[in-house]
């Protein structure tokens, strides 16, 4: 039996991304493999978000070369990118979902049910019918993360979601991006909260002036960061 094709891991080898004379990112070597999720941190303009996109395929090298399980250009049908201020369509919660699941060629007489089964997933059910854009914040956010885990994702991106939010909201959805990594989703989350951090990654990844200073296990980064930047990220000192 031929196994399934992957997109993991997704490997950057010397990748460069310029826009103009400005350097985005900067002769990046990095794998991202199956596991425990990765967080992306640093402070604004290190280049967090270009990954994020350049993983999705919505963003192409200017120099080098990136592959996806081991293919240099496959179609991301296993991955999905949810942004810090997600789009909400003009429909219900529910038809956003179905919307999802549709364009993601799931069977069209399965599409009712999945969509339910989603909507409960991030805790939506009793807002099925609401018009998306009426939703809290928060709310928004759930929505968001159903539409992309009705792509069935094997890769799921996620570009700071709860930057936003008030505490209780991030906390539901600190629950289901916990949930989808348990069930062997691969989380690649950029962030800078550091007690978020703490509370889900298996391993940083710290960037600055788009290159990566330090790659550890989360544990390590948050008590005994290995470079001065890392260090006085951690401390919480402004970081350029």
């Amino acid at each position: 039996m031929r196994a399934p094709i992957t997109d993991l891991p997704v490997m950057f080898d010397s990748v460069t991304v310029r826009a103009g004379a400005t350097t985005i990112i900067d002769r990046l070597t990095l794998t991202l493999a199956s596991g425990s999720p990765t967080f992306v941190v640093g402070p604004n303009g290190a280049g967090k978000s270009t990954l994020l996109r350049l993983c999705m395929g919505l963003a192409r090298p200017t120099e080098g070369q990136m592959t996806w399980g081991g293919r240099t250009d496959p179609k991301p049908t296993r991955r999905a990118l949810v942004f810090q201020r997600p789009v909400m369509l003009r429909r219900t919660a529910s038809a956003n979902v179905a919307y999802g699941l549709t364009h993601a060629d799931y069977p069209r007489e399965k599409v009712a049910a999945r969509t339910v089964e989603l909507l409960e997933r991030v805790g939506l059910s009793e807002l099925a019918m609401r018009p998306a854009r009426r939703l809290s914040g928060g709310e928004q956010q759930r929505l968001a993360l159903a539409r992309a885990l009705a792509r069935d994702p094997e890769l799921l991106l996620l570009d700071e979601p709860t930057a936003s939010l008030d505490p209780a909201a991030t906390r539901s959805v600190e629950e289901i991006v916990r949930a989808a990594a348990q069930s062997g989703i691969k989380i690649v989350m950029a962030s800078h909260d550091l007690g978020q951090v703490r509370r889900l990654a298996g391993e940083v990844v710290f960037m600055l002036r788009g290159a990566v200073l330090e790659r550890t296990l989360a544990d390590d980064f948050l008590k005994n960061p290995s470079t001065p930047e890392a260090a006085a990220f951690v401390r919480g000192d402004l970081v350029v």
